[in-house]
């Protein structure tokens, strides 16, 4: 029976090093009662070095930043070294325990203001709008709703401003039950904004982006994301936010041997130098043909560009194709999956559903082609629905799933 000095740092070590714990775990970890943790962790919060949540308990950002400060000051590499023992002791313990997989999501926060046209207006045209709505949105955001709704653990990294969305962010993750998130703020630039046209006859879509906040991600905040990022098995990215923050957090990921898959949209060619460090790219038709420089209309054109994308160093690829479904480069093989069925409403979010759903499946222990097929079966669903950011249930996709075996 340890004392109560030599358990307590006990505690702090095992949040130190994975960035967070539940009271259950923990009490199950050391052999003690629920309550006994709960006063362990009242202690530890007094003394500033953690921020209790519903359940259990953080790291505080403070202590996040001195493991860095002494990382930099000792070798980074150092603390690389760290990370990577734990992973065969207490992270792997904690993931067993849960059943799932988490995904780590740096990515955008938008506030979407969509409004429902019969069609598209053509150049210097005004057209009245059958309904305007004002939501939450980004890639990041969506894809990052996409995970955690197929029942993966999420922890979601964006920036916004000191404007009134900022408390708008906190309010959706809040009510849509996502406790574990990472928000920072600049008071330089505003939250992240996005006009969106969705046609009423086809749900397409038509969308521009203010960026703001996004593109202000900083090495410094980048780095306070090490826990996190060490308890994760995968991490997920995008391209709205600065090319150099998007880079560094693939390095970091790299390095500590995790899945990363990135979505390159919307498409920049500064990702090409990241291709190596990349397990899984997930361009759509018009992604595809930039960074192919060919265009891709159908499966043979997809297969050919998926071929040069994997001549750039990337391990597999997967080109989202809408109706026509998906193409999966891996191992040198090719599979075309076709698309599921769908009753069409809105496509907005019909890529980051994909992505998200994806990554999540991949946290949870399913092989590329099985999670493949799984995201698919989640996107379709999603589709189906209106608003980027209003996604299906697990059990919803794993019936649609189901209708295809």
């Amino acid at each position: 029976m340890r004392n109560k000095t030599a358990r307590r740092e006990s505690v702090y070590r095992f949040i130190r090093e994975n960035g967070r714990s539940t009271v259950n775990f923990l009490a199950s970890y050391l052999s003690v009662t629920r309550e006994t943790i709960r006063s362990d962790l009242t202690s530890l919060e007094q003394e500033g070095l953690i921020i209790r949540f519903h359940g259990g308990a953080r790291l505080s950002p403070i202590t996040a930043k001195e493991n860095v400060i002494a990382a930099e000051n000792r070798n980074i590499s150092a603390l690389f070294r760290t990370l990577n023992r734990c992973q065969d002791g207490a992270m792997s313990v904690t993931q067993n325990h849960s059943g799932r997989g988490k995904v780590c999501i740096l990515g955008s926060f938008n506030v979407d203001i969509v409004a429902r046209v019969e069609r598209f207006p053509k150049s210097g045209e005004t057209l009245i709008a059958s309904e305007n709505t004002l939501g939450p949105g980004g890639k990041g955001c969506n894809q990052a709703m996409a995970a955690f709704y197929a029942d993966a653990k999420v922890h979601f990294v964006a920036k916004v401003g000191t404007d009134q969305f900022s408390q708008f962010a906190r309010n959706h993750f809040k009510s849509s039950g996502m406790d574990s998130y990472t928000l920072y703020q600049t008071a330089e630039y505003p939250t992240g904004s996005a006009v969106i046209y969705v046609s009423e006859q086809d749900g397409e879509n038509m969308i521009a982006i203010a960026p703001g906040a996004n593109q202000t991600i900083t090495p410094e905040e980048i780095n306070e994301l090490l826990p996190e990022l060490n308890s994760a098995t995968v991490l997920l990215v995008q391209l709205e936010n600065n090319i150099d923050a998007v880079g560094n957090i693939i390095d970091l990921a790299h390095t500590l041997n995790k899945m990363v898959i990135v979505n390159p949209a919307p498409y920049s060619p500064e990702i090409k130098p990241y291709l190596h460090k990349v397990d899984i790219l997930t361009p759509n038709e018009t992604e595809a043909s930039l960074l192919a420089n060919i265009e891709v209309t159908d499966i043979d054109s997809a297969t050919r560009a998926a071929k040069i994308i994997l001549s750039y160093g990337v391990k597999n690829v997967l080109i989202t194709l809408g109706s026509q479904g998906v193409l999966l480069a891996e191992n040198g093989h090719v599979t075309h999956l076709p698309a599921f069925p769908a009753v069409v409403v809105d496509t907005t979010g019909a890529g980051d559903s994909f992505n998200g759903a994806l990554a999540a499946s991949l946290a949870n222990g399913k092989d590329l082609l099985q999670a493949a097929h799984y995201a698919a079966a989640f996107a379709s669903l999603a589709v189906e629905r209106e608003g980027a950011a209003n996604m299906p249930s697990h059990q919803a996709a794993l019936q649609r799933l189901a209708q295809r075996r």
